[in-house]
């Protein structure tokens, strides 16, 4: 009787291809309408949210995009986890890995390991499994197309509200660690044609100790940096950016870049350095200069021949027109970086953006800089880099000489040339390195000025025969 029952539930053949031819019917008949009356883009967004509604609803993993541009900055928790992945090398799971090796001083140093693009990295917080992947795409940019570069992380979806509270934190709190125990400064120089900064080891060695400058001007610059380098709360309280600038003028080969070298060193910071000649406008100055981390020196050098020279606003007063509106002019015609825009990143509203900043303009020509440049506040500290004076020579001649004490003899004549004639330290250097016997050495300094001295008697000289 139940079999009977069941037999009679069971539809036909002929029901079930009659439904099926229905649905068909009804199917294409759907799919006409779809493709004929909605538009392509309306029909592709319906589509993707479904796709969008049915796999979030199916997948149990839930996905982080970590970019690393945000905005006009760097993103933070990008550079994070760049510093602290390579720390999980043991964990990934592609058959690639990055291998490099910039120490010039020690060819045979331990290389660095990196991450490639499309490269799994597994990792483990409190129990919850991730995996991190590094992925690029070329992005087409205000000014030229770039790699842009960005993280996935993964992980299950019961675990999401704990990863973004938590593990976030851990890994930035982790990379700050590994960055300040980086015994290793980098110099970075703007690279337009890829749009990014690249670097390299700072190996420069000179430090305040063996630095050939005047013991009070020394002393009284690192006074200061202590001061900044401990003036956060100050800074903060005052108002004002954690900011410090600094102009370093005078004669070339004065050591201008060897001091830049020594404030690197003392405060350990790593250098920026820019030339403006290669930024095109001052939107792509600001893009450039955001992308500065906390806690380095900007350095932009022969500032009197990128453009911020006065000259255009001493014509423009002789011709009687407003000297700023003149500058400009020659700017865009000239060089697309203006004034203004330099100032917003000297003292303006974008010089905020990165905090414990040091910005080092060096000129060998001070008057020809434009008196904006020159106000108090933008150009905090002014150290004139002269020629080189007795208390220099003694540092220079102790540094490249064994035994100069055995030589005072010849110390006192040459102090008196000192006062008479003008020669850069690095003139002074040139001389002492001609030989490792001080005797040579200091012979041939003091004939190397006494020659000096007469060319300057003989330019003196000349007018008086041509007035006669």
């Amino acid at each position: 009787m139940a079999s009977t029952l069941f037999t009679q539930k069971i539809p036909s053949a002929s029901t079930i291809f009659s439904f099926y031819t229905s649905l068909s019917a009804f199917t294409i008949l759907f799919r006409t309408i779809l493709n004929e009356l909605i538009p392509t883009k309306v029909r592709d967004f319906i589509v993707s949210r479904f796709k969008d509604h049915f796999s979030s609803y199916f997948n149990p993993n839930f996905t982080f995009i970590i970019e690393e541009q945000c905005d006009y900055v760097t993103n933070q928790t990008f550079r994070a986890a760049e510093t602290y992945l390579p720390t999980l090398l043991a964990g990934i799971t592609t058959g690639s890995l990055l291998v490099r090796s910039s120490n010039l001083k020690n060819p045979l140093a331990k290389p660095k390991f990196g991450i490639p693009v499309k490269a799994k990295i597994l990792d483990v917080f409190e129990g919850i499994p991730l995996e991190w992947t590094l992925l690029s795409e070329k992005s087409e940019g205000l000014y030229q197309s770039r790699q842009k570069r960005y993280f996935h992380l993964t992980c299950k979806k019961e675990f999401r509200d704990k990863i973004m509270s938590e593990y976030f934190t851990y890994i930035a709190k982790s990379s700050a660690k590994i960055l300040t125990s980086q015994d290793n400064l980098k110099i970075h120089t703007y690279n337009p044609s890829d749009y990014s900064w690249e670097s390299a080891i700072f190996q420069h060695n000179t430090t305040f100790e063996t630095l050939a400058m005047e013991p009070e001007v020394k002393n009284s610059l690192m006074r200061d940096l202590d001061a900044f380098s401990n003036g956060k709360d100050f800074f903060k309280t005052v108002g004002r950016a954690w900011k410090r600038g600094y102009l370093l003028h005078g004669p070339p080969g004065t050591g201008k870049s060897s001091l830049v070298a020594a404030i690197a060193n003392y405060m350990n910071y790593s250098i920026y350095d820019l030339q403006l000649q290669s930024v095109k406008d001052d939107a792509m100055l600001r893009q450039i200069l955001t992308k500065t981390e906390n806690g380095s020196i900007l350095l932009i050098e022969d500032l009197d021949c990128s453009g911020a020279d006065a000259s255009c606003r001493k014509k423009s007063e002789d011709e009687g027109e407003d000297g700023e509106n003149q500058c400009k002019k020659k700017k865009k015609k000239d060089h697309q970086v203006t004034l203004s825009g330099l100032l917003n990143f000297v003292d303006g509203l974008w010089s905020s953006c990165v905090e414990e900043r040091i910005i080092v303009f060096t000129t060998n020509h001070k008057e020809k800089l434009d008196p904006a440049l020159l106000r108090p506040g933008r150009m905090d500290v002014h150290i004139l880099m002269d020629y080189c004076t007795p208390n220099v020579f003694k540092k220079l001649a102790k540094m490249y000489l064994d035994g100069i004490e055995e030589h005072d003899d010849l110390f006192e004549p040459i102090e008196k040339m000192f006062r008479e004639v003008k020669a850069t330290p690095a003139e002074v250097i040139e001389r002492l390195m001609v030989s490792k016997d001080p005797d040579v050495a200091l012979k041939g300094l003091m004939e190397f000025l006494e020659s000096k001295k007469m060319v300057k008697e003989s330019e003196e000289s000349e007018p008086k025969e041509a007035d006669e």
